[in-house]
């Protein structure tokens, strides 16, 4: 089985250079990933390139949902609610260890956008279109039925609630784990390679891409029959290398979340609700002890690599808060982490941010470029399997070459060989027993089988062989940090901390209390020099600021 290992970047580049691809894909996130296993899956030879680390840009920054997109039934976006709410299931289904099931309270209040009326038939109807198992169809809740669901929503003008399932996603290792998958299959895989230009052959027609390696560079060229532009926010300035043209373009719009102790914000329930003053909805969700809350969404022309988050968005969050759980006494200095995301959407002239549709497109240049844009994390399969429909097609009739149909609604992803999510909670308790074999705890254990699935054999190996007396680190910490650089294509430490484990926004007294020893250990597994690994330190350090308090104070335990 080939993996995605950091260890192996120079056997990597080696392939990079030297084959001549079916399919190069320019991007990282899920839409790149999602496209790589399609391909890969299909015996088509598969190169992908992403210019920072694997979901660094849209694709860890999102609300951790996947969702049917409730809201756009309101918006009367009938085929993007039925489409993703049928991905959702899917979505699941293969990757039961990175998706789990949530309840989300709908309340209702009286001068409220809906009534107990209309969102009951919207629920029904939102059911129908996306196709929601028997046990997790919605229910109507009284008032008092609403207030034992969740004590903390507002209850002057109270008039119930709608009770339906969503479901919830670490993004960040959905698409690391679709991204391994891809590998599996064949697919040559490398992060922080930078897409300068494009190849062109004599008919004028793009034949690959010039790249820079960010980490050593050095710049090489791959070669493939075709190109596909999957570079999310940056899909424009990918095309813009290109000589083809067409009227679409992206609009850019900014969405926060913040998050908080659970100890000021006791949030027992995932709640989505309207807001005060705008009508948008938002989400507020209890996870690993904490609440996280967002969305805002606003148009956004800054720097996409680094989003910032204003104390602008961080009062309308609390604002938010106040207005529908009045009981609860959230200041700005209780937040704990923050992040913003960018989504790239189509643009659409004279619409407000929120009403701009989340579907995607797909954009076929004169070059014979392709480009696929808009879009949702629900839904990254399905547009997968559109543009690889359309590749397929292109490259039988130019090159004579047969590529059988999708398999991706049956594929499950990395670690989800655990035979669907209804023995998803066996395979984890037989994994919590299996673990006293290797001398972790079974909270450890608990932990490592419930993210890593059917690969938390190999991290169990990992702390099993492993001698941290000196490290400072716990076994699992440890096992954690070695599996992410020999299966996982980690090269910094934020790509361990913020995207392959999540810690900086959920568990930021982890990172202050094992960052300095996690990045001894990356230092001796990839060889930094002196002068990497401080520059490594001050990126971690830059981003615990932002994520932490924007206002460039120091960060302190809680």
């Amino acid at each position: 089985m080939q993996h995605l290992s950091a260890l192996n970047r120079n056997q990597v580049k080696d392939q990079l250079k030297t084959k001549e691809y079916d399919v190069v894909v320019i991007g990282g996130g899920i839409t790149g990933a999602g496209i790589a296993l399609d391909a890969s899956q299909r015996g088509m030879k598969v190169a992908l390139v992403e210019m920072q680390d694997f979901a660094q840009g849209t694709s860890s920054r999102s609300t951790k949902l996947v969702h049917g997109g409730l809201r756009y039934l309101k918006q009367l976006q009938v085929g993007v609610v039925a489409e993703t709410g049928k991905e959702r299931a899917i979505v699941y289904e293969n990757g039961p260890h990175v998706t789990t099931p949530e309840w989300m309270l709908l309340p209702m209040h009286k001068g409220g956008s809906m009534g107990p009326f209309t969102t009951s038939i919207g629920l029904k109807v939102y059911d129908f279109l996306a196709g929601v198992k028997k046990s997790e169809r919605r229910s109507m809740l009284n008032r008092d039925e609403t207030i034992k669901k969740e004590p903390l929503v507002k209850q002057d003008g109270l008039k119930g609630g709608g009770y339906y399932v969503e479901y919830r996603t670490d993004d960040a290792r959905l698409t690391i784990e679709v991204m391994k998958r891809a590998r599996e299959f064949g697919a040559d895989i490398i992060n922080y390679a930078k897409a300068n230009e494009f190849l062109y052959n004599k008919k004028n027609k793009v034949s690959g891409i010039d790249v820079t390696d960010l980490l050593h560079n050095e710049k090489f060229e791959i070669k493939g029959k075709r190109v596909i532009n999957a570079a999310g926010p940056w899909v424009d300035e990918v095309r813009g290398k290109d000589y083809s043209t067409n009227n679409k373009q992206l609009r850019l719009t900014k969405g926060v979340h913040i998050v908080i102790d659970q100890s000021i914000f006791p949030l027992q329930q995932a709640v989505y609700f309207d807001t005060e003053n705008d009508g948008r909805m938002i989400f507020a969700i209890p996870r690993d002890g904490k609440a996280y809350v967002g969305t805002t969404d606003t148009i956004y022309d800054n720097d996409k690599s680094s989003p910032k988050v204003t104390e602008e968005d961080r009062q309308y969050l609390i604002d938010a808060i106040h207005y529908m759980f009045p009981t609860v006494n959230v200041e700005d200095k209780d937040i704990e982490s923050t992040w913003a995301g960018v989504r790239p959407l189509i643009f659409e002239k004279g619409k407000d941010p929120s009403e701009i549709s989340r579907k995607d497109e797909i954009w076929e240049g004169d070059s014979g470029l392709l480009t696929i844009a808009g879009g949702k994390l629900t839904g990254y399969r399905h547009m997968a399997q559109d543009i690889v429909d359309l590749l397929s097609k292109r490259l039988k009739e130019e090159y004579k070459l047969s590529f059988g149909p999708c398999k991706t609604k049956d594929t499950y992803i990395s670690g989800g060989n655990i035979g669907g999510s209804k023995n998803y909670e066996s395979f984890v308790e037989s994994k919590v027993k299996e673990a006293k074999n290797y001398n972790l705890s079974e909270e450890d254990a608990r932990y490592l089988a419930r993210k890593y699935g059917s690969n938390v054999d190999e991290v169990f190996e990992i702390a099993h062989a492993a001698q941290v007396a000196d490290l400072n680190l716990p076994l699992a910490v440890y096992a954690e940090v070695v599996y992410s650089i020999q299966k996982e294509m980690v090269h910094k430490p934020t790509d361990f901390l913020v995207r392959r484990s999540g810690r900086l926004y959920f568990d930021i007294k982890y990172v202050l209390e094992y960052k300095d020893a996690i990045i001894e250990v990356m230092a001796k597994m990839l060889n930094y020099d002196a002068d990497t690994k401080l520059v490594y330190a001050q990126d971690l350090e830059k981003a615990i600021t932002e994520a932490v308090n924007p206002n460039d104070q120091p960060a302190v335990l809680k």
